[in-house]
């Protein structure tokens, strides 16, 4: 067993708590989910319709919840920092009246974490009450920002949400629907959008398909959902995946399937299926844990490794560890376990205390691990921190071997899609080696599934580039333009919803 671990030391947080703002300390060093959108449109409690579905929803954004609904006359919303059940209550959502109602989790990025970022955002135009919320991220968002500015535009938020809101405002048409059509032709990026006036509900999904989104029926209503699983908590039935580059607009008259772009080149971000999506939801008809079991058989294929057992750091990874000790034979433990009742904390510990925190929200079973070759699975590094602390956490609690296994490849490259990522030079994968990973983490072997194994394993039915995903942090190949250098690739990020 080693001796004493020294963890790698960083700054403190800063917020009254470990989630919130910019310098949240990230204990795991995961990638952060974006953000979550839930649509209701002609059902009579719309609004808890909207808290349960965030709820299920929760796991796409942790820093702020609102529903905005509308009674056919006028809007009613509510808006608060922290999560869905601390931001809502009986009263609250009796006062959301209205058969309409769009609603939002958010997870900032580089953006402030503030209460006039939650969304959604609501406005007055010329034509009355707009209520906006998305899920991804505007490339071209300064940019457009800088250029409104100049014209006279005065933002209230750090939002790339607002920058749509101007361009609706400032358009020639009075039309709200052509007005939405107008501003998205502007935009480059990744988004799932939901339009609310008082006469009308519109949906958005960006051309690449990038951010998943979905359209569900709960009797005579329509459901609008990031995820499934969003459907499931509230009843609905799955009718099927906004296509990229449409538009759907519903009013008195019904639904109408419309369009504001051609499909462009289909690029399903490949991080929903390993790592951002529930496992109970689909994304374009393919159940998310299934193809994370299938990532796990086929990194047992191409990195097989001797060992007693297998185990998954915790929630994400489980599927695909279930896969791996599947496809080999090797038992799959639950040598890792997660705390879920550490929620927000607003204390500072002293420093030596915060190189312990991983141990606040995971923990190894030392019956379980002790003297045993261990195969650890997990989903992705990113910058190595936490794949250190788990592997020490298992050497701690007396595992013999500790071998890693990750069932993505390397994830070298930033997002630029509305996904929190390090700037490159602070991913370990576009730094160092495989071996010189394996070190850093302290592993006795570490292997990647190949990218080719990733497609292949989601499975979907697609003969696209890359199979119609989006891989650009594992390959450099973006589907859209996107910034050159770090400096301007931060700012198009800065305002990542």
């Amino acid at each position: 067993m080693l001796d004493a671990i020294k963890y790698p030391a960083a700054p403190l947080w800063t917020g009254d708590f470990y989630n919130e703002g910019i310098n949240r300390e990230n204990l795991f060093d995961k990638l952060k989910e974006e953000c979550g959108v839930f649509g209701v449109y002609g059902h009579p409690e719309a609004s808890h319709l909207c808290y349960y579905g965030l709820h299920a929803l929760q796991h796409r954004g942790q820093e702020s919840g609102g529903i905005c609904t509308s009674d056919g006359s006028q809007f009613h919303y509510h808006r608060g920092m922290g999560l869905v059940k601390e931001v809502f209550d009986n009263d609250k959502l009796s006062s959301l009246e209205g058969a309409v109602a769009i609603a939002h989790v958010r997870y900032s990025t580089a953006g402030e974490s503030k209460l006039a970022n939650a969304q959604p955002l609501v406005f007055k135009y010329r034509e009355g009450d707009l209520a906006v919320a998305t899920n991804g991220n505007i490339v071209n968002a300064p940019e457009i920002r800088k250029r409104l500015e100049r014209q006279g535009s005065i933002f209230q938020t750090s939002s790339d949400t607002e920058v749509v809101a101007h361009l609706i405002a400032r358009s020639q048409h009075d039309d709200i629907v052509e007005a939405v059509r107008d501003a998205l032709a502007e935009l480059n990026g990744a988004y799932a959008f939901l339009f609310m006036t008082n006469g009308k509900l519109i949906a958005a999904r960006d051309p690449h398909g990038l951010r998943p989104f979905v359209l569900g029926k709960l009797g005579d209503a329509w459901i609008f959902a990031s995820e499934t699983c969003a459907f499931d908590a509230v009843g609905a039935e799955y009718v099927r995946d906004i296509e990229p580059g449409e538009l759907l607009i519903l009013d008195g008259a019904g639904m109408k399937e419309d369009r504001f772009s051609p499909s462009l080149k289909r690029a399903v971000c490949a991080m929903e299926y390993i790592y951002f999506s529930r496992p109970d939801s689909d994304i374009d008809a393919v159940n998310v844990h299934s193809a994370r079991k299938r990532m796990g058989r086929q990194l047992a294929m191409e990195a097989f490794v001797d060992a007693d057992i297998v185990t998954g750091v915790p929630d994400s990874s489980i599927s695909a560890a279930i896969g791996f000790a599947e496809q080999t034979g090797i038992p799959y433990e639950l040598g890792l376990i997660k705390n879920r009742y550490t929620g927000r904390t607003f204390i500072q510990p002293s420093q030596e205390l915060r190189e312990q925190g991983v141990k606040m929200k995971l923990s190894a079973v030392r019956k379980v691990v002790e003297g045993k070759r261990v195969v650890m699975i997990d989903d992705s590094i990113v910058r190595g921190t936490t794949s250190l602390r788990i592997v020490n956490l298992l050497r701690e609690a007396g595992a013999k071997e500790v071998h890693v296994r990750i069932s993505s490849p390397p994830f070298k490259n930033p997002c630029f899609y509305g996904i929190d990522t390090p700037d490159r030079k602070e991913l370990i994968a576009s730094q160092k080696s495989i071996e010189e990973i394996r070190k850093a983490i302290n592993a006795d072997s570490l292997h990647f599934l190949t990218k080719e194994g990733l497609i292949e394993s989601i499975g979907r039915l697609s003969d696209e580039e890359h199979g119609g995903h989006c891989t650009a942090c594992f390959d450099n190949v973006y589907p859209t333009q996107v910034p050159n250098d770090e400096e301007t690739a931060a700012a198009a990020c800065g305002g990542c919803d």
